[in-house]
């Protein structure tokens, strides 16, 4: 049978697709990377008093920015609350996502997500006024919980409590600031969601020894960028962005020496890296040193984890479980060959 130009223009267009148009062809020609973020969580992505956004899920953004297009600030930060995160990915009202999100089997099949790794080993806790007296999560038994709608948070709360044979009542929020006020206005006795946010919260608290993140951590929370589902090619690209900060801090090529190793190193997986040897850019058509520009742009990842959420940030998150491997943590890149 043969089919009419009507069907096959149909066809092509099913066959093709918004996740075949070739996303990395479609930033460069728009000059811009459109990153879903934060609706502000301080250290991990918030704008400044100028606008400005920064922080450590805003320094994923700008690396891969860095890499596609040569220039970290050509980014469109494109704030998401948790219910509207992965309907903006799916509709191409963004390109990527870099908010403090889960990887978990339903979004990776059911919600046609592609996560392009870990860069951050998180767990869900508690944070409670220290009012209360409560020095344990077991000890929550009837309490009102302020906890995100639409979240894995809400998922494992209720979880927790069920396995404990406790009760709970939950008051249901959309942002994490919603969260927090209503903490600081007394109408939930916790809030409970990942911990590294919790620590992130307490420390812009007016009177954060006021308050405390009870000791259990109740859950495993892999986060890390994603894109949709379809596109090889953009999924490598923003993977092995990552990749590159962590074999950056691990071969110790940081934002202050990357220009000299890339023209004197005679480490042969510095140079791959680097571009100065090898063609590993050409095979993401990518620039030779795309990763020189990724790591000038906010440094390597341990520079990155300091200066926005570590020793150096008034958050002072310890590396833990995100130290590299090579320290006794999680964090490990596949080679650069």
């Amino acid at each position: 049978m043969k089919l009419s130009s009507t069907v096959l223009a149909l066809l092509a267009v099913i066959v093709s697709g918004p996740a075949l148009a070739g996303k990395l062809d479609e930033v460069r020609n728009r000059g811009a990377l459109k990153c879903g973020v934060s609706t502000g969580v301080v250290g991990f992505s918030a704008p400044d008093a100028g606008g400005v956004w920064h922080g450590f899920d805003v320094g994923m953004c700008r690396a891969v920015a860095a890499a596609t297009l040569g220039d970290p600030m050509a980014v469109e930060f494109v704030p998401q609350t948790s219910k509207t995160r992965f309907s903006a990915l799916a509709s191409g009202e963004i390109d990527m996502l870099s908010r403090t999100t889960t990887w978990t089997y339903s979004r990776d099949s059911d919600l046609n997500v592609e996560f392009a790794g870990v860069n951050f080993y998180d767990g869900q806790g508690f944070l409670i006024a220290n009012a209360l007296g409560v020095s344990s999560a077991k000890d929550l038994n009837g309490a009102t919980v302020c906890i995100k709608t639409g979240t894995t948070s809400e998922l494992n709360l209720a979880d927790y409590f069920r396995t404990n044979g406790m009760s709970f009542d939950p008051v249901p929020v959309e942002t994490d600031a919603e969260a927090i006020q209503q903490l600081l206005a007394n109408s939930c006795d916790v809030f409970s969601t990942d911990s590294s946010k919790l620590n992130a919260h307490r420390a812009t608290l007016e009177n954060p020894d006021a308050y405390s993140i009870l000791p259990e951590i109740i859950s495993k929370e892999p986060l890390g960028p994603a894109v949709l589902h379809g596109d090889q090619q953009w999924g490598d690209i923003v993977r092995w962005t990552l990749n590159a900060l962590l074999t950056a801090e691990e071969l110790g090529v940081t934002s202050a020496n990357v220009s000299d190793l890339a023209a004197n190193s005679t480490n042969p997986e510095i140079k791959r890296l680097l571009g100065t040897e090898g063609e590993l850019g050409a095979m993401l058509d990518l620039p030779a040193d795309w990763a020189q520009k990724v790591i000038s742009a906010g440094g390597n990842y341990g520079e990155l984890f300091d200066n926005t959420i570590g020793s150096n940030s008034p958050i002072g998150i310890e590396r833990g479980l995100n130290a590299l491997w090579t320290n006794g943590g999680l964090q490990y890149s596949p080679p650069f060959r």
